[in-house]
């Protein structure tokens, strides 16, 4: 059983022929996984996707390295060499076709395809995360609700899927071709849900409980703890103070 923090989600063979077309496709980019800090390097290139989409957006073709680097608030020399990673889309002396590279790295993140997520908790944090809008810009979606106690659920946003008992999560997981979960639950329950879901076949999982969590080797966790999250936002101005 291994513990991981984050980590890239391993190809997986489905029955979902969209997405086994997604995942061949990223086998002719760049494999991350070998990088001393592969989290590091996968926040950078969603952070640079999260620039170019507003660029994008503004109908710019060529955008420069100096320019991203403005907006990302580091050096140009430091975008120019990451973005040699995922291809030469750059126009020497110019910059880069920003339709070209945007298409690159949502497919080294997988994002090409609309992910269907599944959400275990129905309580207070699920139900914020059921309300943020911007899943769907980032092609996910929550499909389906599921809690110890769906009875008790309490309201959820109109349109938002129906609580379901947690005896239905593996047939709903299989029928509708679900790989990536969210666990919202209290920390005393969070292993025995994430052991289910992988179970189901689940192979990427984000966990919210307070606890730390441990799957088989194929399923990927990250683990966000808002109590630790909080800690390292302290740590600066801690150090202020006592100065």
């Amino acid at each position: 059983m291994t513990e991981n923090n984050s980590s890239r989600i391993p190809l997986k063979k489905s029955n979902n022929p969209a997405v086994n077309s997604l995942k061949l496709s990223s086998l002719s980019f760049p494999d991350y996984s070998s990088e001393k800090n592969p989290e590091a390097t996968i926040r950078r290139i969603s952070t640079y996707q999260r620039i170019l989409n507003p660029i994008n957006e503004e109908g710019i073709r060529v955008v420069s390295s100096s320019e991203i680097a403005r907006r990302c608030r580091v050096k140009p020399a430091q975008i120019r060499k990451k973005l040699a990673y995922s291809g030469e889309f750059g126009v020497r002396g110019k910059g880069y076709y920003v339709e070209e590279l945007l298409s690159n790295l949502k497919k080294i993140l997988g994002v090409t395809n609309i992910w269907k997520v599944i959400l275990v908790g129905a309580g207070n944090l699920s139900s914020a995360l059921l309300a943020y809008k911007q899943f769907l810009s980032h092609r996910f979606i929550i499909d389906a609700v599921f809690d110890k106690f769906p009875e008790s659920a309490r309201p959820q946003k109109p349109g938002a899927p129906a609580v379901l008992p947690m005896e239905k999560l593996k047939s709903v997981v299989r029928s509708r071709e679900i790989e990536i979960g969210i666990v919202a639950i209290p920390s005393e329950a969070a292993q025995s849900v994430v052991s289910k879901l992988a179970e189901s076949g689940i192979c990427g999982i984000l966990n919210f409980a307070p606890t730390q969590v441990f799957a088989p080797e194929q399923v990927r966790i990250k683990n966000v703890n808002l109590g630790s999250e909080l800690e390292h936002v302290s740590y600066h101005p801690s150090k202020i103070n006592e100065n």
